[in-house]
């Protein structure tokens, strides 16, 4: 039925939904905030294994502990060119425009329309009751415009819950996009000391091979004068092959790292071979390491609170599939203008309104509703289950993380005695050279020795900084920059 305008009614039924809206309920179950996966150690000042670490903040770029200016130059490329973070920003994009459209849901929908009709037609005219017998041409217009709007009030809070799912869902997309970062910055800086391990341990195996052809060619003279053995020339043969073999795999190794380090920068293979060919120490961590307590973990791993965001948005989701048990209420409204000219489309005497109330409801579903509920709630206890898996693996990770770090500091200083009884055993060698007691082949020899305790202290050093990455990577940090 349409009646013309009367612009106060429209309001009134605008007014009558925003009270039922408002007086509307949202049923389903509230979040209570995340559960106590890990209450004993969250608890606890300080970690079980954290040894004598410090128990002070810890720094959110730690990477600049390291005084390492490539690194950091390498740090600040990955995180401004790398395709790891660009996929998960564009994530955060697609969940913040999911969220936009779940409010833009709680409003109406709105449309409009427009149409202009001209006919033009011969009729036969009558006067003084008689026919005539000319015809005429009568043109016929009509113009019109109508507006509606579809407006579904959230009696029972469905909307409300598909809301907060999408807000939850942005928020672990956010948490995630940390994530990728803590876990590029961690790979970054494994890569550069994998990258400067190899290329000094190249250095020491042309130093060791270097040795090994002199003391070849100093028994081949021995075995010439008849002082060595073919045995004696073909041992020590056999060990420069060796070492020789060695090179080609250590230089393979080496182009890997530096290709690695060139794509998690967004750069192309070989970008970065001339920047990096100069060989440097491996950076090594700082003396003093403060790793924070648990409380604070469980605070700031990015998995953590990506896990605890997924958790509410299931939680949500049994919110929104328990209002579809109960009714959906609809206003439907259409104003419309219709006349005969342009200029008086909208006067009043040409206008109509419609305003309809639809109500929907589906109480004999055979369980389908129920169904969907039940799977709602599998889901929450999946996720509920994930949650806590999140959190005693992070704390598995950060004591391990400990236990290592804090073992390799004295496997360091084992190596570093072994180098210095070498040093030691070098510099007798070399007095007892001078005093006629020792050979050249003697010395070549000690000094062999002296470049496999290197060795052993540059692997011990990469594997200390290797395990300062893992344990800053096990916090959580390099997400903030705090």
């Amino acid at each position: 039925m349409t009646r013309p305008l009367i612009p106060r009614a429209p309001l009134a039924y605008v007014g009558l939904a925003a009270t039922l809206m408002m007086s509307g309920c949202v049923v389903g179950p509230n979040y209570q905030g995340p559960p106590a996966a890990a209450p004993v150690e969250a608890q606890s000042p300080a970690f079980h294994r954290a040894g004598d670490l410090a128990n002070g903040a810890p720094v959110g770029h730690w990477w600049t502990a390291l005084n390492d200016a490539q690194l950091d130059r390498l740090m600040e490329a990955a995180l401004a060119g790398s395709p790891d973070l660009a996929e998960a920003r564009a994530r955060i994009v697609q969940a913040r425009a999911g969220l936009k459209r779940s409010r833009a849901d709680r409003l109406p929908t709105t449309g409009t329309a427009a149409a202009y009709l001209r006919s033009k037609g011969e009729t036969s005219l009558l006067a003084g009751g008689q026919a005539a017998a000319a015809g005429s041409a009568q043109t016929i217009e009509i113009y019109s415009a109508n507006f509606d709007a579809t407006w579904e009030i959230d009696l029972f809070g469905g909307k409300a819950r598909a809301v907060e799912g999408a807000r939850a869902q942005a928020e672990a997309s956010e948490a995630a996009l940390d994530g990728a970062k803590v876990s590029l910055e961690a790979e970054v800086a494994q890569a550069y000391v994998t990258l400067r391990q190899l290329q000094q341990r190249l250095a020491l195996s042309r130093r060791d091979a270097d040795i090994e052809s002199r003391m070849l060619d100093l028994t081949r003279q021995r075995r010439a004068d008849g002082a060595a053995s073919d045995l004696d020339v073909e041992q020590l043969n056999s060990q420069l092959q060796s070492t020789e073999a060695g090179l080609t795999p250590l230089s393979a190794q080496i182009a890997e790292q530096l290709d690695r380090l060139a794509i998690l920068t967004g750069r192309e293979p070989g970008a970065l071979d001339a920047e990096l060919s100069t060989i440097v120490a491996v950076p090594t961590p700082p003396s003093a390491v403060s790793v924070g307590d648990p409380a604070a973990l469980l605070r700031r791993r990015p998995d953590i609170r990506q896990a605890e965001r997924k958790l509410v948005q299931a939680n949500a989701s049994i919110g929104q599939h328990t209002a579809d048990l109960f009714p959906k209420v609809t206003l439907l409204g259409t104003v419309g203008y219709t006349a005969p000219s342009l200029t008086h489309l909208f006067d009043s005497s040409s206008s109509s309104y419609t305003v309809a109330p639809f109500l929907q409801w589906t109480p004999f579903d055979f369980g389908r509703v129920r169904a969907q509920i039940a799977q709602a709630r599998g889901a929450y206890d999946e996720a509920l289950a994930d949650y806590r898996k999140t959190v005693l693996g992070a704390l598995q990770d950060a004591e391990t993380a400990l236990v290592r770090y804090g073992r390799q500091r004295d496997s360091v200083l084992g190596q570093l005695r072994v180098q210095a009884s070498a040093d030691h055993t070098a510099a007798l060698q070399d007095l007892r050279q001078k005093g006629g007691t020792a050979t050249t082949l003697e010395v070549l020899d000690t000094e062999r020795g002296r470049v496999q305790a290197e060795e052993g202290v540059l692997d011990a050093r990469a594997q200390l900084t290797e395990d300062y990455i893992a344990l800053q990577k096990s916090l959580g940090l390099g997400w903030d920059g705090g």
